[in-house]
């Protein structure tokens, strides 16, 4: 769909789904007609109409080592009346769950899966990572194993390289330190693997940018929307300036919110600032002293 008339220019375009036209209300130009309507042709009033009416099922989830399309047997031991199932029937359930279960992971492969899903699933948890996010890493790790990457090498270790690949893609503020304590895997063994993944996959993973720390930091150190809008303009400052090139992320942006602070009544310590990055107060005084002599500002420790 165009997003800017071709004729005068205005992004003010209108979709008439009735007329299947797309027109632009600045000029009135049709700039698309007899467009197909891609959504359903029947209309559903509450759940369980949608759910009789739809004609598809649900889609793909990579987090479930069969993509969820194998049939599940809960655990609920009830009818679909919601009356509980006598204890007869109930041990005959449980030697069909469990005969379901081995069934279902039949080949290393699978069984592989199901380990990696599982840890990849605890370590999402624990980083506050969303549904979205789990599923991206989920197929990045399918990817790896189809290429055979994971041979010779531990699951978490691939898991947790995945996750942290998945993260710096997105734009998600998390470090291999924190990925490190979570998964219990030593932070050079990560970086390792996901240097691996990243060759052999080919992907494009993105510098990770300070700015996204920035808000984690002001929320930790309780400080203003002011010093939060004065760090972010002395780091966009730095950025311009090539400061950040060659140096970690998380000790600019924390020298950003320690000088931010000073200069708006908010003192923060050096020790603070830096137990909050989990970085030294060395690298803080570095860095530091590279802005103001780079942005030539007064600001006294």
């Amino acid at each position: 769909m165009l997003s800017e008339c071709p004729e005068c220019h205005s992004k003010n375009i209108k979709r008439d789904k009735e007329r299947g036209e797309v027109t632009c209300k600045a000029c009135g130009l049709v700039l698309e007609e007899d467009m197909i309507e891609e959504g359903p042709e029947w209309r559903a009033f509450d759940a369980e109409q949608r759910a009789t009416r739809a004609r598809t099922g649900a889609p793909l989830k990579y987090m479930s080592p069969n993509k969820g399309l194998v049939t599940e047997i809960d655990q609920y031991n009830r009818d679909v009346r919601g009356g509980k199932i006598v204890p007869a029937q109930q041990a005959q359930l449980y030697r069909m769950r469990k005969w379901h279960k081995r069934a279902s992971i039949s080949n290393s492969i699978e069984r592989n899966l199901a380990i990696a899903l599982t840890e990849l699933n605890r370590v999402a948890s624990h980083l506050g990572l969303p549904e979205s996010i789990r599923e991206s890493s989920a197929l990045l790790y399918r990817k790896c194993v189809e290429k055979g990457l994971i041979r010779g090498r531990q699951i978490e270790s691939v898991v947790s390289a995945v996750i942290y690949a998945i993260c710096r893609m997105y734009g998600i503020p998390r470090t291999l330190d924190e990925i490190s304590v979570v998964a219990e895997i030593p932070k050079k063994e990560i970086g390792r693997t996901y240097r691996l993944i990243t060759q052999e996959l080919q992907l494009k993973v993105p510098l990770t940018n300070p700015r996204f720390y920035i808000s984690r930091f002001i929320t930790a150190l309780k400080l203003s929307g002011e010093t939060q809008e004065k760090s972010i303009e002395l780091l966009d400052k730095a950025i311009e300036k090539g400061l950040i090139s060659g140096r970690g992320p998380m000790g600019v942006a924390a020298a950003s919110v320690y000088i931010a602070s000073v200069l708006t009544g908010e003192r923060r310590t050096q020790k603070e600032v830096a137990d909050v990055a989990g970085v030294t107060e060395v690298t803080i005084r570095n860095r530091y002293r590279e802005l103001k002599k780079a942005l030539d500002l007064n600001v006294t420790i």
